[in-house]
């Protein structure tokens, strides 16, 4: 109705079903498991690997003795190596492909406390912890109020969030723009977010980390596709393309190919992507003591 203003709960739950519904509409209805196949190996990660600065920032706020949650944890990239940390990690995530990579890689590991739990977050029961993060999922939350209400219900101390300043689905969207030949729509991250917690009377802390990858303090290089074919593939990769889609997009890709990327000593450089920080958003529950 022409003159109602919306609250920044509502506000955020309109953008996250204008980005579901123009997929829909583009893309036909999502596939079972999205996340699943070869996106599942993509977001595993060693949980012995040397661990990323930002990584070390959200240790800092987990004790030893925690049970620590991972609300829509995926492959385990956080928990898996927060399980080495502390006393238990639980896992929660719908994806199937997610799990059988989480068993995978825990295993490999030896990893034999941490678990993986095959739930939407918001209709799994009885888990709780110490400390809960949801990192990189909120963009897909239209019920945002009873989502944050859940990662509360299940913290005994401190709820997480990390996203980034611009979210994740919004990284590729001149892409989109270039093979649908329409703008995304626009995936919420902590500009909506905020003002969402403070409607709920979460005052948080918000942290902004540096940008780029640093280990100890110390910036990692990026690298880059070598050959012109990984750097069409490193275009084609990730969730804002539909299956039945590639094929156009490979086309769009190679024609454009001069304008998306840049050829130095380094290797192809993408040129359509934005500068992005990581952002944490934290608060505690005040359960315990």
């Amino acid at each position: 109705m022409v003159g109602v203003k919306m609250g920044a709960i509502a506000d955020y739950g309109a953008l996250v079903e204008a980005v579901d519904s123009q997929k829909r509409r583009l893309q036909g209805p999502p596939q079972p498991d999205l996340w699943g196949g070869d996106i599942a190996k993509r977001f595993r990660a060693d949980p012995k690997r040397q661990m990323e600065d930002s990584f070390e920032a959200l240790a800092e706020l987990v004790r030893p003795d925690d049970v620590f949650v991972d609300a829509g944890g995926g492959a385990g990239r956080f928990s898996l190596p927060m399980a080495l940390r502390c006393r238990q990690a639980i896992n929660v995530d719908p994806s199937a492909g997610m799990g059988q990579e989480f068993e995978k890689s825990a295993a490999e590991a030896g990893i034999e406390n941490a678990s993986f739990v095959l739930s939407d977050w918001l209709d799994v029961d009885g888990v709780q912890g110490d400390v809960v993060l949801a990192a990189h999922v909120t963009y897909f939350v239209s019920d945002i109020q009873r989502f944050i209400a859940k990662l509360k219900g299940a913290a005994r101390r401190r709820v997480i969030i990390n996203l980034s300043s611009i979210a994740g689905p919004m990284l590729n969207a001149k892409l989109f723009m270039m093979v649908y030949g329409e703008e995304q729509a626009l995936v919420p991250s902590y500009t909506h977010l905020l003002p969402a917690l403070w409607e709920m009377g979460i005052l948080p802390d918000v942290r902004f980390l540096p940008r780029g990858t640093f280990y100890d303090g110390v910036p990692k290089l990026p690298e880059f596709p070598q050959t012109k074919e990984d750097a069409v593939e490193v275009a084609l990769a990730g969730v804002w393309l539909a299956s039945q889609h590639r094929e156009r997009a490979d086309t769009v890709v190679r024609e454009k190919f001069d304008e998306l990327f840049q050829q130095d000593s380094d290797g192809f450089i993408p040129q359509w992507l934005p500068e992005v920080r990581q952002v944490l958003i934290t608060w505690e529950t005040g359960h315990t003591g």
